[in-house]
């Protein structure tokens, strides 16, 4: 098997890694249709501010427990067999095992993910999150805690893998900003090791 190519980009108060040919073009689709057709999607509300807002994306969380982060708490669903097959290809790559994965759909451009930290005490001190991405390339962008000059933005494309590290989620914070352009749907999968107790 070709050895993937490695993007490092930041190797500093923390370390994140992209690998853009981590899944076929063919396979990506394949899988693409089957997670977001088979996943019980759903739309939380978040207060701010005072008031209730829809979330701007849909997600759904598979896992071995309950996952609450901004203040809400996702029941686990059952794993399917693509996202068992996905698992399994993260794993093999990382060494490492998974037992949980949030998945979000951004429908078009108007969807987002906020500025943030994957920093949930369930996550443990300095988790390894691997984030795949099917479907449309979407902006994704870091900012350091401490100094928001140090910043990095990447597309992320199709099939691609980000590796994020070490202490990376207690230095920086990242985002998927919407955008003006007319793109298609893209799903997000996020393995990480959720401590349960």
């Amino acid at each position: 098997m070709t050895p993937l190519s490695e993007e490092p980009l930041i190797d500093d108060d923390g370390q994140v890694v992209l690998f853009r040919d981590f899944l076929g073009a063919e396979q990506s689709r394949r899988l693409f249709d089957a997670v977001s057709s088979s996943c019980p999607w759903r739309q939380d509300e978040l207060m701010l501010f005072g008031r209730k807002v829809l979330t701007p994306r849909l997600s759904s969380w598979h896992g071995d427990a309950p996952y609450t982060y901004s203040g809400l708490t996702m029941t686990p669903q059952a794993w399917s067999p693509p996202l068992l097959e996905i698992k399994a290809r993260a794993e093999n790559h990382t060494h490492t095992t998974f037992n949980s994965v949030l998945l979000n759909l951004y429908r078009d451009g108007r969807d987002s993910m906020s500025w943030h930290s994957d920093d949930e005490p369930e996550l443990g001190p300095n988790p390894l999150i691997a984030s795949i991405s099917l479907g449309e390339p979407r902006r994704f962008r870091l900012r350091h805690k401490m100094n928001k000059a140090r910043a990095v933005s990447v597309d992320l494309s199709d099939g691609s893998l980000l590796l994020m590290s070490g202490p990376t989620q207690h230095y920086w914070q990242h985002a998927i900003p919407k955008t003006r352009r007319t793109i298609g749907a893209r799903i997000n999968l996020t393995f990480r090791w959720t401590y349960t107790g």
